[in-house]
């Protein structure tokens, strides 16, 4: 038993775990009904279930994110990959003479996820094939996507009215919301593709050291196209569900600033920058962070405006608790600790 508390309180998933709760008790603190769930209408409603449907694009995206950044790599894309899918589908739902058929949502939504594969072939082709940088590579997409969703709305917001579209973004399957159990979907997926498989030893080894994969006879291009491909599936996903939440494509504020809130989950999960060995548990924990950091800033009253300046704040705690220099001085302590005790018990 000591052995596993050891190894969790060691483990680089323990400080977002610690951070998290610290979250979650201001918010009791500030609002004492914040573990209430309420039961209406054969739905759940409460605050913890909108962490979970609010939260879900960002972890839907943080997942697809950390595959690309146990790579050695980076997506600056996927806000503009999201804007790009919610254009799409609601264009396909305007220009049809019936939005709310289920049919006409249908292939709305499978056009989409076909761009966002397009999305990825290209930035897998110029990460892969051509071999410039990622951050590089992605950026190009991230600048031209919004000016692409713009062509595609006409720089307008266009708005649409359908039932079954809107059910991704506001609905309920068994009383969960919709998003939660297309989030829920997509991370086992991505765990069971990865988790001690041939696809997850080759992600690791291609971030590890490319060359000795290389060596090795590991088709390195072939991973990158594909996490890349997986990234930009997540972020269409998400851009349906953003933009079916409020039934508009948005092509300058649909999944602004997502990459960035993905990064960070990624980064307080304990995904190093550096590739290598990654954790879509702690992505996991990483996304309702930052989510439950953004509704505890609403919660207490602060203004949204320094919820960056928070979220920034967090990165650094998270961070300085997980680095190896914070790790040496708490092992330290409690050596000293230990030999304080056992000369207090050797003196008695």
């Amino acid at each position: 038993m000591k052995t596993v508390l050891a190894r969790f309180v060691s483990s680089r998933i323990f400080w977002p775990i610690v951070m998290l709760a610290v979250l979650f008790a201001i918010n009791v603190v500030a609002f004492p009904g914040f573990f209430s769930i309420s039961f209406r209408d054969g739905n759940l409603y409460g605050s913890l279930i909108d962490i979970l449907r609010n939260g879900a694009p960002t972890l839907i995206v943080a997942i697809g994110m950390t595959v690309v950044i146990a790579t050695r790599g980076i997506d600056l894309s996927v806000g503009a990959v999201a804007a790009i899918s919610g254009a799409v589908a609601c264009s396909i739902l305007l220009g049809s003479p019936n939005p709310g058929d289920p049919a006409t949502v249908i292939v709305a939504i499978l056009v989409a996820l076909v761009i966002g594969v397009g999305c990825g072939l290209w930035n897998g082709l110029l990460v892969a094939v051509i071999g410039i940088q990622p951050i590089i590579a992605t950026l190009i997409l991230m600048t031209a996507g919004r000016g692409i969703a713009m062509l595609l709305t006409e720089g307008q917001i266009l708005t649409v009215t359908s039932p079954p579209f809107k059910v991704l973004g506001t609905g309920f399957w068994f009383g969960v919301p919709v998003a939660i159990f297309i989030a829920a979907f997509i991370f086992i997926i991505a765990a069971l593709m990865t988790r001690r498989t041939a696809l997850g030893l080759l992600i690791e080894s291609v971030g590890i050291n490319p060359e000795a994969s290389r060596q090795a006879g590991v088709r390195a291009r072939g991973v990158l196209f594909a996490v890349y491909i997986f990234t930009a599936v997540c972020a269409a996903v998400a851009g349906l569900i953003l933009t079916a939440n409020t039934m508009a494509a948005d092509a300058n504020n649909t999944g602004l600033f997502i990459e960035l809130d993905a990064i960070l989950a990624v980064v307080i999960g304990g995904t190093s920058l550096a590739g290598g060995r990654y954790s879509l548990a702690g992505t996991l924990v990483g996304a309702l962070v930052i989510q439950t950091l953004v509704t505890t800033v609403y919660t207490v009253g602060i203004s949204p405006v320094a919820t960056m300046v928070f979220k920034a704040a967090v990165v650094i705690i998270v961070c300085l608790l997980q680095s190896p220099t914070t790790n040496q001085a708490f092992a330290g302590f409690r050596r000293r600790l230990a030999l304080r005790s056992g000369k207090g018990v050797a003196a008695a």
